[in-house]
């Protein structure tokens, strides 16, 4: 129970890993709110989940929502403990095909929507929290298709050693989680033909020294880690949970 009568807040959380994230969390001891944009989702988490879990619809581009979710959750659960910012979009463009639209959509959600989303947590917040960004082994990689999203989880990176020194009074830890590439439902919201997204998982597989894409579990286990007091000497760090990848 390393979560035990914690409260946490987990943008993202209607699938893939943020929803791991969140069972596991709860199964630790934690009561969890859960914020994403479909609706369909966020009803099955609530009437799968406990009196311990919310789920609430919330895009994390529209900051006056996160706002509202955010007070709705300090109502019911008290001052949050623990914030995963999960929420992101992936959707390899070339770069010569990238237009501003494109460029303004990925960096409005991944990194405008983190920005904007800790900053509106920080009230809610208890001294001593624990934030923890999902960023990502593009950030680190050179992966032809990637240009935007990869500057967008560099951003992630660099804020993140920025505020663990402008949160340091507070006693709030700020660490990165980077996943190499995870079995989750996001590569059916890449754009792809299921043969296109099939060859990309093929050969981004290659890359990866133990051969093998990660779950959605092996991550939520990590940002579990730096969640809990086991992390408690650990700040302004990226995380690999990449198989290896970004050592190679």
């Amino acid at each position: 129970m390393r979560l035990k009568d914690k409260v946490a807040f987990i943008t993202g959380g209607n699938s893939g890993m943020g929803l791991e994230t969140a069972k596991l969390f709860e199964q630790e001891g934690a009561k969890v709110t859960i914020i994403g944009r479909r609706q369909e989702a966020i009803d099955a988490f609530n009437s799968n989940s406990s009196d311990t879990a919310l789920g609430i619809m919330a895009d994390v581009s529209d900051e006056e929502k996160v706002q509202t979710a955010l007070i709705q959750a300090s109502d019911k659960f008290g001052k949050i403990d623990v914030l995963f910012i999960n929420a992101g979009i992936a959707k390899p463009r070339p770069f010569e095909m990238a237009d501003r639209e494109y460029y303004d959509a990925m960096m409005d959600v991944n990194f405008g929507g983190t920005y904007f989303t800790i900053k509106s947590a920080l009230p809610h917040l208890n001294d001593g929290a624990s934030i923890i960004l999902n960023t990502s082994v593009s950030n680190v990689k050179g992966m032809p298709g990637l240009s935007v999203y990869a500057a967008t989880k560099a951003a992630m990176r660099s804020l993140v050693r920025t505020l663990s020194m402008e949160l340091a009074p507070r006693k709030i830890r700020i660490n990165a989680m980077s996943p190499g590439p995870i079995e989750t439902p996001v590569w059916g919201k890449m754009d792809l033909t299921e043969e296109q997204a099939n060859g990309f998982k093929e050969q981004v597989k290659t890359m990866v020294p133990l051969g093998r894409m990660g779950t959605s579990e092996e991550i939520a286990k990590a940002v579990l880690f730096l969640a809990s007091d086991d992390a408690s000497y650990v700040n302004g760090i990226e995380l690999p949970v990449d198989g290896g990848m970004a050592q190679v």
